[in-house]
């Protein structure tokens, strides 16, 4: 009950109103959604309240690749990589940071402001690891490597392209554009590679070699597990025949398979990018999991 003024009734402008929702209340998914607790994406003011909204400036990564991270610190847990050439949508600083989301998957997070340069891009690396000479020569000095997935741009200089900071062996690249067919033959070239929470280059996890190796077939995946299970192709029965390029996912976890019986996958058990067969991985969860197989995926082309 409000108060009088005076003893007489509350003024009309203190009057307790009646409202209601006219829409359906949406929840949002913060991994891919730029809304901050004081700002959000321009782009999300129709869906979204925040005290202030930002466009977002295309920035691509400078570096080899760089981690992004949940918080402004370097401490702080990645949430996935971004390699060099990748776009990344920048929507505020804090100090050395850059707030903002990854293009090819609108993942949010921050980057060191350093890491971040002119967005263009003409080729992409194809192989596991890419050589950056200092001059167009194979013998002369390492300036640096650059992982699978990398994009570039830079000019033809005889057998390499002329990029920023060095030059690449055009054999260890390929137009942007261009895509591979198979999947699975990608996923092998990551064999051995150490699994690393986040990764998506030199070291990856289950779900960024999928998302990596679909994209170097010209095919978009989310980031994480329960997106990509979402996402991914056609749902498959959990008793149906498996075939090449089939997608298993398991509780926070997804693999390829081989063939009928044999998969690839980044895991945290062997800390690499290793092939077994699916009847091992599924009896290791066993004892964790009374289905350990939550879903199988087809991408049909």
């Amino acid at each position: 009950m409000h108060q009088t003024l005076a003893g007489g009734s509350a003024p009309s402008s203190l009057q307790r109103k009646r409202v209601r929702l006219d829409g359906v209340s949406r929840s949002y998914d913060p991994r891919v959604s730029a809304i901050r607790g004081d700002l959000a994406d321009v782009a999300m003011a129709d869906l979204c309240f925040a005290p202030h909204y930002a466009g977002s400036v295309a920035r691509a990564c400078a570096a080899p690749s760089v981690m992004v991270r949940g918080k402004p610190d370097a401490a702080a847990s990645a949430v996935t990589e971004l390699l060099r050439g990748e776009v990344f949508h920048l929507l505020d600083t804090r100090g050395i940071w850059a707030w903002g989301y990854c293009d090819h998957d609108h993942y949010v997070g921050y980057v060191p402001l350093e890491a971040l340069g002119e967005a263009e891009e003409t080729s992409h690396v194809t192989v596991a690891t890419a050589p950056l000479f200092a001059s167009a020569d194979i013998k002369a000095p390492v300036a640096a490597l650059l992982p699978p997935g990398a994009r570039l741009t830079g000019t033809v200089d005889g057998a390499f392209l002329a990029t920023a900071g060095g030059f690449v062996h055009n054999r260890h690249v390929c137009p942007e554009g261009s895509h591979d067919t198979d999947w699975v033959a990608i996923a092998e070239r990551y064999l051995g590679a150490p699994y690393v929470w986040g990764g998506r280059g030199f070291g990856v996890d289950c779900s960024g070699l999928v998302q990596m190796v679909l994209a170097a077939c010209g095919i978009a995946a989310p980031r994480d597990t329960d997106q990509q299970a979402e996402a991914i192709g056609t749902a498959l029965t959990l008793d149906a025949p498996l075939r090449r390029g089939d997608l298993v996912f398991f509780p926070g976890h997804v693999g390829l398979m081989m063939g009928e019986t044999r998969m690839i996958h980044a895991n945290a058990h062997w800390m690499a990018v290793t092939i077994e067969p699916l009847a091992d991985v599924v009896a290791r969860l066993r004892d964790q999991y009374e289905q350990p197989i939550t879903a199988i995926r087809r991408i049909e082309r």
